[in-house]
């Protein structure tokens, strides 16, 4: 039995696999959906990137869990790349869903748009507020899932993404697969292409938007469930 660890992006709390944990458990497997640090029910909690990484290494730790898969979703696989590196033989794969990646001394706001982040952050007292409605439009997302993004997800702590990650080796050493989301970009980030050079890596396509695990949440299940397997 395989121990998914799901840990969504920026804004949103462990609710968000609420409907992808079912066909996860269907196929036999243990689910654990994690709200990180400064979200959701934990919105109170101070946090920064670090603060992420140990959230998700002390999950797996105090419960010993073993042959594990990792899931980060856009902001959130740059501290499960770092996590998936820290638990060792643990560790079964990791799944990046249309996400982020760390990348050694850089951080979230390193990459592309970035200075826009950094401007919302001096505006909103060190946090990241969530997207406006408009800004979920063709991203294959009802009309309801958009409401409940936008009124259940929470400022994103501002530390986590001004921090720079920390890597021990090279991204392609690990095991893992790259989900693309077509409707968010047609081509990987660079970074991305660069670690699916790797034999290691694997990249898969689906044709929804950024946030599968509303749009598509069965067909995203069954592709997690395929990659603990082919690990």
């Amino acid at each position: 039995m395989t121990h998914f660890v799901l840990v969504a992006g920026a804004w949103l709390g462990a609710w968000a696999w609420d409907e992808v944990v079912p066909g996860l458990r269907e196929a036999g497997h243990d689910v654990h959906a994690l709200t990180l640090s400064g979200l959701a029910e934990k919105r109170n909690v101070p946090a920064g990137q670090r603060t992420h990484v140990q959230d998700i290494v002390g999950h797996v730790e105090r419960r010993d869990l073993r042959d594990v898969v990792l899931v980060g979703h856009s902001y959130s696989g740059i501290p499960v790349g770092q996590a998936a590196e820290r638990i060792g033989d643990r560790l079964r794969r990791v799944v990046f869903v249309d996400s982020n990646v760390p990348l050694d001394g850089e951080a979230f706001v390193s990459g592309i748009g970035g200075d826009q982040v950094r401007r919302e952050l001096d505006a909103n007292d060190g946090t990241w507020p969530p997207l406006p409605p408009d800004d979920y439009a063709g991203q294959e997302l009802t009309d309801e899932q958009i409401q409940r993004i936008v009124t259940e997800g929470t400022p994103h702590p501002g530390a986590s993404l001004t921090e720079p990650a920390v890597l021990e080796r090279p991204l392609g050493e690990l095991p893992a697969t790259y989900v693309k989301c077509l409707l968010d970009g047609a081509e990987p980030m660079p970074v991305v292409a660069e670690a699916l050079k790797s034999e290691r890596w694997e990249l898969i396509e689906m044709d929804t938007g950024h946030w599968p695990m509303f749009s598509r949440p069965g067909q995203l299940a069954r592709i997690l469930v395929e990659s603990a397997a082919a690990a």
